[in-house]
C-alpha cells in the first residue's frame, strides 16, 4: 500500500485528507509541524508528498526544495488557499507536480494520485512513458474523454499540430484498453510509399506481385485482437482509403493475391496534423471514411494555447534528462522562464523537449540560464519579475476567458471548469480587470 505524507498547519485538513485517502486504499501519515518532515521522509517509504504553501516554520516552497534535493524522484503536490500567480510560478519552478487551490476537489486530486501510482507500478517515469503533463483545462477535458472511451472499441481520430503529442494520446488509449496486452501496431502513412502501403496493411501471398517471393502477414493480421494506429492518415491515397473503409465496415480483409476472406478484430486509432474536413472538401479524403474514423475526435491544443503547461513540462524534462545525462540541475532561471513564456513554440512539446535536452547537456550549473539555450532562444528581453508576472497574467486571462466562454458567462460553472472556488475566480477576474 502506497504511503502519502500530508503536511498542513491545519490539523483538520490533515485529518480530512488522511481519511479520504485511506478510504481509497492508500496509507496516509500527516504532520502540522514542518520541522518533522525530514524525519518522516527518512523513517517511511513515502510515495507522494502533499504540502500546504503557507505554514509556520518551513514554507511549502522550502519543503519542495528539500524534497527535490534529497529525493529527486519523489513527486510533490502543493495545496494552498493563496493561489496567486506568483505562488504557482514558484511551486512549479522548484519542482511541484501540480498545484491545487483550497477548497480542494478531492476527486480530481485522487485521479492524479492514482495516475502517479500507475506510473510508478509500470515504472514509466521516463521519456517514453504514457503520461500527459498538463494543468490546462482543455487538456483535462480531453483526458476525461480518453478515460471514458479507452475501454471501448470505437474508432478515434486525434488531430493537432506536429509535436503536440498525438501519438502519446493514442498510446494511452491503447494502454488503458482491454486490448493492452495484445499487439499495438503503428503505421506512419507518410513514410511508407503508396505502392507498398497495401502490402504492408493486407499482407500478400507468394507470387502476388513481382517481388513477392514468399507469404507475408500484413499489419491487419499481426494486430489481431489489438490496436492499429494510423499516424498521418491524411497522407493516405484515395484508393487505399476506399480499401481501408471496407475493412473497418466489414471487419474483414483479403491478402494481396488471395481470394480467401479473413475476419479480424482490431481497434482503429488515427492521427493527423491536417484539417481532414478541409481535405474532404477538396476531394482528397473520403467523407465516409472520415465519419467512420471520427466517432470520437480528440483535438490537442498547441503549446502556445496552453502556456500554463510550460513550467510543469520543464520540470518533467529536467527530471528525465538529469537521469539520462547524470546531471543534478534543479530548475531554470527567471530569465529563462520569461523567454519560454514569451516564445510561440511552433514545434510544440517536441520543440520544448529538444530545447531542454540541449540546454541540460550544456549546463554546468544548478539552473538553466539563457546562455545554455540554443541560439534561436537567446533574445533580448525584459527579465524583471514584473515581466514574468505580466506574461502569467496574460496566460491566466486567456484561461479564464476560455472557461467563461464554455460556461456561457456563468461564473459558477467557469470556476468548476477551472477547479477553483467561485470567490477565487472573482478575485482573479478583479485583478485582471475582467469584470
Amino acid at each position: 500500500m502506497e504511503t502519502i505524507l500530508i503536511i498542513d498547519d491545519e490539523a483538520a485538513m490533515c485529518d480530512s485528507l488522511s481519511k479520504l485517502f485511506k478510504a481509497h486504499n492508500y496509507n496516509a501519515i500527516f504532520t502540522s509541524d514542518s520541522f518533522q518532515v525530514e524525519k518522516l521522509l527518512q523513517d517511511n517509504n513515502i510515495f507522494l508528498v502533499i504540502t500546504d504553501y503557507k505554514m509556520p516554520g518551513y514554507s511549502g516552497i522550502n519543503i519542495i526544495k528539500m524534497v527535490k534535493s534529497k529525493y529527486p524522484e519523489l513527486p510533490v503536490i502543493m495545496i494552498s488557499g493563496f493561489g496567486s500567480v506568483e505562488t504557482i510560478v514558484s511551486a512549479m519552478k522548484y519542482g511541484a507536480q501540480n498545484f491545487y487551490e483550497k477548497p480542494i476537489k478531492f476527486s480530481k486530486l485522487l485521479t492524479e494520485v492514482n495516475q502517479l501510482k500507475t506510473a510508478k507500478e509500470k515504472n514509466t517515469n521516463n521519456l517514453n512513458n504514457s503520461e500527459i503533463v498538463s494543468v490546462n483545462p482543455k487538456m483535462a477535458e480531453m483526458m476525461q474523454i480518453v478515460d471514458r472511451i479507452a475501454s471501448t472499441d470505437i474508432p478515434v481520430i486525434v488531430t493537432g499540430e506536429s509535436g503536440t503529442g498525438k501519438e502519446l494520446v493514442a498510446n494511452i488509449i491503447h494502454s488503458q484498453s482491454s486490448r493492452s496486452e495484445k499487439p499495438y501496431i503503428k503505421i506512419n502513412c507518410a513514410s511508407i510509399p503508396e505502392t507498398l502501403l497495401e502490402s504492408e496493411l493486407f499482407g500478400h501471398e507468394k507470387g502476388a506481385f513481382t517481388d513477392a517471393k514468399e507469404i507475408r502477414k500484413g499489419k491487419f493480421e499481426i494486430a489481431e485482437g489489438g490496436t492499429i494506429f494510423f499516424d498521418e492518415i491524411g497522407e493516405m491515397s484515395i484508393n487505399t482509403q476506399a480499401k481501408l473503409l471496407r475493412v473497418i465496415q466489414e471487419k474483414e480483409f483479403e491478402k494481396l493475391g488471395s481470394n480467401n476472406i479473413q475476419k479480424m478484430d482490431v481497434r482503429f486509432i488515427a492521427a493527423t496534423n491536417k484539417d481532414l474536413r478541409q481535405l474532404v472538401g477538396e476531394g482528397k479524403f473520403r467523407e465516409d471514411l472520415y465519419y467512420r474514423l471520427s466517432v470520437v475526435h480528440l483535438e490537442i491544443p498547441s503549446l502556445n494555447e496552453r502556456k500554463e503547461d510550460i513550467l510543469p513540462l520543464v520540470n518533467y524534462f529536467i527530471n528525465a534528462f538529469n537521469k539520462k545525462y547524470d546531471k543534478s540541475i534543479k530548475s531554470i532561471s527567471n530569465e529563462t522562464i520569461s523567454i519560454f513564456l514569451e516564445h510561440s513554440w511552433p514545434g510544440n512539446i517536441r520543440e520544448l523537449k529538444n530545447c531542454m535536452e540541449r540546454s541540460i547537456i550544456f549546463c554546468d550549473d544548478s539552473e538553466i540560464s539563457p546562455k545554455n539555450l540554443p541560439m534561436q532562444y537567446k533574445k533580448t528581453a525584459d527579465f524583471s519579475g514584473s515581466n514574468i508576472k505580466s506574461v502569467y497574467d496574460k496566460v491566466t486571462r486567456e484561461v479564464i476567458l476560455d472557461a467563461l466562454n464554455k460556461a456561457n458567462g456563468n461564473k459558477t460553472k467557469a470556476a468548476d471548469i477551472l477547479n477553483i472556488n467561485r470567490r477565487t475566480l472573482y478575485n482573479k477576474m478583479k485583478h485582471l480587470e475582467l469584470e
